[in-house]
């Protein structure tokens, strides 16, 4: 069948004596540098449009094959950089699907706990950088200020607030710190309060709903044509979320309802992120009290010492009851000693040796521990799936977030294929504006949330 497309820059018609074709982007700022947008128009009114991308392609699913399974960790964190942590989880959770895993109670809880955490900051910053466009900048700053109380509870528990690196094949890296649950249930308490401001301030604003609503609509029939998912999505009437299609952790134990619009324009996006909002402080609440507690991370009575005299200490050969200490250790590795494991991994690390890096106890003070997490680490040597393919889906800030990976027996993923949830969106971005505004253009890619990180890859 012969291709019907031609591209507006190439066409013979695609100017005539009223229309006119202009470069929106990617110097444009509402474009943030990664997007080209070609549009035709008739005066302000928008007759057609073409959509560029690859601004930011960063090879990421080429790149996951050059290392071991644990090594494209730290790749997942550029995908969307907003929600990294979700990033994380969907990533392994395909791992551990083709292993046949399954992580303990605890390690699922903490899972949804960091993952609803990381959608808020999701949605705060796609709705800030929206009003910042529209010209709205003081709610701007109310956003951030919002973001800002969660991604202190990010930082309190991984050590970092974007390229954060949580998530491990069987678990997380650590344990949550204490004082968590006090910390984040006045972090959402403030957050509310931040959100209540808002909505007197925009959601009801007459500019604000007048660059809105009516503006960017899709049908529901097109939206599931195109593949679209997310908020994008259920802003059309379609209350389709991965939680609660294919529940994954221990969403099914939590009550919890999928906001959805009637419009399926940018007004809806925007009512249906801040409900989206209040929904995943409700899951936090509910995960929080549901989990169950463990023991104390370190006994009080034992004996520490730093790591880099233990290191020493075992350079020497005076290994003499070294496997009785405690490691104290920099902010980068806290939460992965012996006490720390036993809390997330009860029964022993998943498959044994094979997928979990050793306690830092063990891997500084015995040989054992030291082997074991070489073996992990070198090329060639490393935890090793089955031959097969799998693929996780994940609901994502921006919608379903897919992981499909394929083994084929070594150390290093043959394949690694991201479902990134905006690419869709993008694909019938000329759609949606045709028609429309060169103004609407600016309000309808605020409310796509594209992340260029995970739409190029």
């Amino acid at each position: 069948m012969e291709n019907e497309y031609t591209p507006l820059t190439t066409s013979d018609d695609a100017l005539d004596s009223q229309s006119m074709l202009i470069n929106m982007g990617p110097a444009h700022p509402a474009m943030h540098g990664v997007i080209r947008l070609i549009l035709k128009l008739d005066g302000e009114q928008v007759m057609d449009a073409e959509v560029e991308i690859g601004y930011l392609h960063r090879a990421f699913e080429k790149s996951a094959e050059q290392g071991n399974y644990l090594q494209v960790v730290p790749y997942t964190d550029r995908l969307n950089y907003v929600s990294p942590l979700i990033n994380n989880f969907g990533y392994v959770c395909a791992v551990e699907k083709l292993m046949g895993l399954q992580v303990t109670e605890r390690a699922d809880y903490i899972r949804v706990i960091m993952s609803e955490i990381s959608r808020v900051c999701d949605h705060l910053t796609c709705i800030a950088a929206t009003t910042m466009e529209l010209g709205a900048f003081t709610a701007f700053l109310y956003f951030m200020k919002a973001r800002e109380f969660l991604y202190e509870l990010v930082e309190m528990v991984t050590g970092a607030r974007l390229t954060i690196s949580y998530a491990r094949v069987g678990g997380v890296k650590a344990d949550l710190p204490d004082g968590f649950k006090e910390k984040t249930l006045s972090a959402l308490k403030e957050t509310r309060k931040t959100l209540k401001e808002l909505d007197l301030l925009m959601t009801r604003n007459r500019i604000f709903v007048d660059r809105l609503a009516g503006v960017g609509i899709i049908s529901k029939e097109d939206a599931i044509a195109y593949g679209i998912t997310g908020p994008f999505l259920r802003a059309t009437g379609v209350d389709y979320d991965v939680r609660k299609a294919e529940p994954y952790h221990v969403y099914d134990r939590i009550d919890f309802d999928i906001p959805v619009g009637s419009n399926g324009d940018s007004y809806d996006r925007y009512l249906v992120r801040m409900e989206e909002m209040q929904q995943s402080m409700r899951i936090i609440e509910q995960a929080l009290a549901q989990m169950k507690p463990g023991p104390v991370c370190v006994s009080p009575s034992a004996k520490e010492i730093p790591g880099a005299e233990m290191v020493d200490e075992a350079k020497m050969g005076k290994t003499k009851g070294l496997m009785e200490l405690g490691a104290v250790v920099d902010p980068t590795l806290e939460g992965t000693g012996k006490e720390h494991q036993k809390l997330i991994y009860p029964s022993g690390t998943p498959n044994e040796k094979k997928v979990m890096l050793p306690a830092k106890e063990n891997t500084y003070g015995n040989i054992e521990g030291l082997m074991n997490h070489f073996k992990l680490i070198m090329i060639g040597h490393g935890m090793a799936p089955p031959k097969g393919e799998a693929y996780f889906p994940v609901e994502g800030g921006t919608g379903e977030l897919g992981f499909y990976v394929v083994s084929d027996g070594t150390d290093r993923p043959y394949r690694v294929r991201v479902r990134p949830p905006c690419f869709p969106t993008m694909a019938a971005f000329h759609k949606i504006i045709k028609g429309g505004m060169v103004a609407d253009v600016i309000a309808t890619f605020g409310t796509v949330n594209m992340i260029a990180g995970e739409l190029d890859r």
